[in-house]
C-alpha cells in the first residue's frame, strides 16, 4: 500500500473542510479526505451517544469503497435502535486507551480515537486489505488533530460557553438551511418523509432557583439540563441555548404525533432527573412545524406563543401551536417587527 498520499487532492479536502460550518458536512469531508489518503474497503466515523449506562454507536458517516452514505445509521434512528457500544469492543478499546487500536480479521481494522478539547468524542474505523504502515498511521493521527483544532474553533464561535450547546447566532443559519435547498451532503437527510419541528423550552420558576440557591447553582442546573437534553435527542437533532433559561431544538419528525412524543420524552426526563441541592425542576415546551421557505421569526413567534400558553396554564407541559389554534385555545396571530398579521 502506498504510504504517500496524492498530496494536492488531499490538501484540497483539508481546504474544503475549513470552509464548512455544518458538523455533519464536516464529518463527510473528513471521510472523503481520509478515503483519498488511504484507499480502504470501508471507512466509518462513529460516536457514542445516549445515556451513560446505555451508550450506542452513531455512525455519522460511512464509506464502503467509492460509495458513501452520510449519516449511515443516524438520520432517523432513535438511540434504542442503534447498536450498543459493547458490540464493537475494538472501538471501545480505542476510546478507553486514547490510542490507535488494530486487529486482523478478514480485513485489517484500524480504529483511531477522535478527541475534542474535553474528551474522546468518537472513532474513525478503517478496514483495509493490507495493514497500514507507521507513516500512514502518523499522517492520519495528525489529520485528526487538525480536525480536533478546527472543531475547537467552531465550538468557540458557535457554542454556548456554559452548556456547550449551539448558541443563538448559529440558529438563523441552520434554520435557513433546512427551509431552503439543502447542500448535497445533507440532501438525503432533508428529503426524508416528514418535516422539521421547532421547540422553545423554558425552565419553570428559574428565577426562584437563582434567588433561593444563587447563580452558581442556577448555572449548574442549566448545565445539567443541557445534559438531559443531549440524552433525550438523536445525534443529528440541533440543540440551542438562546440565553438565560431559554432553549430551542430543531429536529426532524415524520408527523405531529411523533414530534409531541419526542418532546414529551424530554419533559418527562427533565421532571424525573434529580438536580443536586435544587431537587427537581420542570420545563414548559411549545412546538411548531417549520414551513418551507419561511423566515425564522415566524416559527419562533409561533413556538413562543405556545410556550406562553403553557406558562399561563399550569406549566410542565408540551403544546403544539397548530393544535392550540385548532382548539380555539389561542387566536391565530403572527408579528413581524411592529406590524401584526392576523
Amino acid at each position: 500500500m502506498p504510504s504517500v498520499p496524492n498530496m494536492p487532492e488531499f490538501l484540497d479536502h483539508l481546504v474544503a473542510m475549513t470552509a464548512l460550518r455544518d458538523r455533519e458536512d464536516l464529518d463527510v469531508t473528513l471521510a472523503e479526505a481520509l478515503q483519498g489518503l488511504v484507499p480502504s474497503r470501508s471507512l466509518a466515523i462513529c460516536r457514542p451517544v445516549g445515556d451513560p449506562g446505555d451508550l450506542r454507536w452513531l455512525a455519522r458517516t460511512k464509506r464502503d469503497g467509492a460509495e458513501s452514505a452520510a449519516g449511515a445509521n443516524s438520520t432517523s434512528s432513535e438511540p434504542s435502535e442503534l447498536p450498543p457500544v459493547a458490540l464493537y469492543p475494538e472501538r471501545c478499546r480505542a476510546l478507553a486507551g486514547q490510542e490507535v487500536f488494530c486487529i486482523e480479521q478478514d480485513l485489517h481494522v484500524s480504529v483511531f480515537p477522535m478527541a475534542s478539547d474535553r474528551n474522546i468524542v468518537g472513532v474513525v474505523e478503517l478496514k483495509t486489505s493490507e495493514p497500514l504502515d507507521q507513516q500512514v498511521h502518523q499522517v492520519i493521527s495528525r489529520v485528526l488533530r487538525f480536525y480536533q483544532n478546527y472543531q475547537a474553533l467552531l465550538d468557540y464561535s458557535e457554542c454556548d460557553m456554559l452548556t456547550g450547546l449551539l448558541n443563538r447566532k448559529t440558529f438563523e443559519q441552520c434554520f435557513h438551511k433546512i427551509t431552503s435547498n439543502p447542500a448535497p451532503a445533507t440532501r438525503e437527510r432533508i428529503s426524508r418523509p416528514g418535516s422539521f419541528w421547532l421547540a422553545m423550552i423554558d425552565v419553570d420558576f428559574f428565577k426562584r432557583v437563582n434567588d433561593t440557591y444563587g447563580h452558581l447553582i442556577g448555572d449548574e442546573v442549566l448545565l445539567l439540563l443541557s445534559q438531559v437534553m443531549r440524552r433525550s435527542f438523536r445525534g443529528h437533532d440541533r440543540l440551542y441555548r438562546f440565553g438565560g433559561e431559554e432553549f430551542a431544538v430543531l429536529c426532524h419528525c415524520s408527523a405531529s404525533g411523533d414530534a409531541l412524543r419526542v418532546f414529551e420524552r424530554l419533559r418527562r426526563n427533565v421532571q424525573e432527573n434529580v438536580f443536586p441541592q435544587v431537587g427537581g425542576i420542570t420545563v414548559s415546551i411549545g412546538i411548531t412545524e417549520v414551513q418551507a421557505g419561511e423566515s425564522a421569526c415566524f416559527a419562533l413567534d409561533r413556538a413562543d406563543q405556545a410556550v406562553y400558553f403553557v406558562k399561563q396554564n399550569g406549566r410542565n407541559q408540551v403544546r403544539d401551536f397548530a393544535e392550540l389554534i385548532d382548539s380555539g385555545a389561542i387566536e391565530s396571530e403572527q408579528k413581524v417587527g411592529s406590524v401584526e398579521l392576523f
